[in-house]
């Protein structure tokens, strides 16, 4: 039995469980590829373009399956937040590299792998989305709060190009973070085997570590390729 009754305690929370399957994965992402660079001040402003341009796909397929499950028990608990990462995304990337950057910044194998693997994850019920969900949008929530403030640092990006890390339409981030959180964990109650989304967690974050080195590997270090457009 998943869902709980009378005379048993509530499910268990499946962002909890998310967080200790994938805590030394979480520990190995910061540590490595890209993310390793961003965080110590070192990536170039190219390196962050690319990671940018090779994590929206996996946001595309996310907000689509979010979409397509929105009448579903639990997705729409999560569909509901309408948080659209992939606009930002997308809005960051014309400012940053111009009109033209689909053409002028390259797609990974990387990046289509991981994003191949969110729309398979968005078959059947969708419930492996929440996985997906717990390990992007939290992270933007929680560590990409931190990254948007080293970036304007070190890389001296505007607040126009860093429209990826805002949530204009929530007034309390702390909030908005406890909220889907919550919404996460409902959802994870009604999954028919919350262990499968669990699993999913692992997978999300291997393959976010796969993309970080992928993008660090291809990037060029020192001073960056692509000029900011005025």
């Amino acid at each position: 039995m998943t869902a709980a009754t009378a005379d048993s305690p509530s499910p268990p929370s499946v962002v909890t469980a998310l967080y200790f399957r994938t805590k030394a994965l979480h520990a190995e992402a910061e540590r490595t590829g890209i993310i390793r660079s961003l965080l110590r001040g070192e990536a170039s402003r190219t390196g962050y373009i690319l990671l940018l341009r090779n994590l929206l796909p996996a946001y595309r397929a996310m907000e689509h399956g979010l979409e397509r499950h929105s009448g579903s028990p639990g997705i729409e608990l999560l569909s509901s937040f309408r948080l659209a990462r992939a606009h930002a995304i997308e809005s960051d990337l014309a400012t940053l590299c111009g009109e033209r950057w689909i053409e002028d910044v390259p797609l990974l194998a990387a990046g289509e792998i991981y994003a191949e693997r969110v729309a398979h994850a968005a078959d059947g019920d969708g419930m492996r989305l929440i996985a997906h969900a717990y390990t992007r949008y939290l992270g933007d929530l929680s560590g990409g709060q931190i990254l948007q403030r080293l970036l304007a640092r070190t890389l001296k990006l505007r607040p126009s190009e860093l429209t990826f890390y805002d949530f204009p339409h929530f007034a309390d981030l702390e909030l908005l973070k406890a909220d889907y959180r919550r919404a996460l964990d409902e959802a994870g109650a009604i999954a028919p085997d919350p262990q499968v989304v669990v699993e999913e967690g692992a997978i999300a974050f291997s393959m976010n570590i796969d993309l970080s080195c992928a993008v660090e590997v291809a990037a060029p270090h020192g001073p960056a390729a692509v000029a900011a457009v005025d």
